[in-house]
């Protein structure tokens, strides 16, 4: 691993954890000037809040002229939605972390805070050089209004993480429009759960993208990031790790029940997958678990946010020891549309193989909408990047494009979440 990398995550393990002594490198990441988040200065026992992320945020940006702060929208509470740059905005190579999709699970968004905070400010020179080579992009909060409110959907009680295909709200546009304009080759996406003891319980579980449409280079970099670096980083730091969803025995640690995590391509994990990207999902265990966490919440808060931390090592040192192979993988899932060759899935999984039902074996090479069906999807094919050609009387939307396993999701009327039943072409 990245010594230095590794020793910004363990620095921010610390100073969550509350820790009075720390290593020479973390001493110089954690300065008596540095800002602190709501949740550091308490020692974890209360969340950041949205006003104390707006000034740590703005501090950051003020003291590094590797961090850039920008608002990429607004919520329907008149809340900002924002997008941090990290590193050199020229980079071929970019990670986007998306921090808090559900208001209710805050521990991420913490770990993404400090994480801003310690990359934009590490002067070593085995992090400069990796944000030479890596552009970081981070979403910190991805939806105040159920941040502020302490809930899992944002203020018209939408999940977010159930958006990525409809773009019905705010803050799913502007995540869409992140990953059109940005194109990221990694895609992290911070969660928490609540655990069943015994099958389900492990301190971080994690997903990659189960859509069948995912592109097979993109799917394995994905198992990697989840299997080969954020698993073993959180070992090392003593976090057990599980697969999102899944209950395993406890004697035999074989799998014997999915409860979540199917290949639906309007959650994130998977849409980044469509959208050739590599994703995972990451997830904290939300309940206590010691005696310790049960009387005291901070003890509890800062093992969740801990976690996270370590698990974000791995990923760094994913995005910085497999570059080669992630952006290989990428290309090669955008070139692929463009052959318009092999079928599309409108169901089943990686774990859960496509019925006849489920699969276009032979899709058409387009659909044809008609004006007043362009006229209600024209934008939401514009933010997910989809290429349109308007006619007179509609538009065409051709398959032949690097996002065609996404086009028949959208538009064709045997998919499940489909916005509206364009006409397939099938003689073009």
């Amino acid at each position: 691993m990245n010594p230095r990398i590794r020793a910004l995550a363990v620095s921010a393990v610390a100073a969550a954890l509350g820790a009075t002594l720390l290593t020479a490198p973390a001493q110089a990441a954690h300065g008596s000037t540095e800002p602190r988040t709501g949740f550091e200065s308490s020692g974890g026992t209360r969340w950041t809040t949205l006003a104390e992320e707006q000034q740590f945020l703005a501090a950051v940006d003020r003291g590094s002229d590797r961090v850039l702060l920008s608002r990429i929208g607004t919520t329907k509470q008149d809340r900002p939605l924002q997008l941090v740059h990290i590193g050199n905005r020229r980079a071929d190579s970019t990670v986007l972390m998306i921090c808090s999709q559900h208001g209710d699970e805050p521990a991420g968004r913490e770990a993404c805070l400090s994480t801003i905070r310690d990359l934009g400010r590490a002067r070593d020179r085995e992090t400069r050089r990796f944000l030479e080579r890596t552009r970081v992009l981070v979403v910190p909060t991805a939806n105040p209004d159920g941040r502020a409110a302490d809930t899992r959907g944002n203020s018209d009680g939408v999940d977010i993480n159930r958006d990525h295909l409809a773009l019905k709200t705010a803050e799913g546009r502007a995540i869409a429009a992140v990953q059109r304009d940005h194109r990221p080759d990694v895609i992290y996406d911070l969660h928490e759960y609540s655990a069943t003891p015994r099958f389900y319980d492990k301190e971080l579980t994690d997903l990659w993208p189960r859509n069948l449409n995912t592109h097979a280079d993109v799917h394995r970099e994905s198992k990697a990031l989840s299997q080969q670096y954020v698993r073993p980083a959180a070992h090392e730091e003593g976090y057990g790790t599980g697969t999102y969803g899944i209950w395993t025995d406890p004697v035999t640690g074989e799998p014997i029940r999915q409860v979540a995590g199917d290949g639906q391509e309007r959650i994130l994990r998977n849409a980044s997958g469509v959208k050739n990207a590599v994703g995972l999902l990451i997830e904290s265990r939300v309940d206590a678990q010691t005696a310790q966490e049960q009387a005291d919440a901070s003890v509890n808060n800062r093992r969740r946010v801990g976690s996270q931390l370590a698990a974000l090592d791995g990923l760094f040192d994913f995005a910085d020891e497999r570059r080669g192979r992630i952006d290989a993988a990428t290309d090669a899932a955008r070139r692929a549309g463009f052959r318009d060759r092999g079928p599309v899935y409108l169901g089943g999984a990686d774990n859960d193989p496509a019925t006849e039902q489920e699969t276009l074996a032979d899709p058409p090479c387009g659909y044809r909408l008609d004006a007043a069906q362009y006229a209600d999807v024209r934008d939401e094919l514009a933010l997910h990047g989809v290429v349109s050609r308007p006619s007179g009387d509609g538009a065409w939307v051709p398959l032949r494009q690097s996002q065609r396993q996404l086009v028949p999701l959208l538009l064709d009327a045997r998919a499940t979440y489909h916005l509206t039943k364009g006409q397939p072409v099938t003689a073009c």
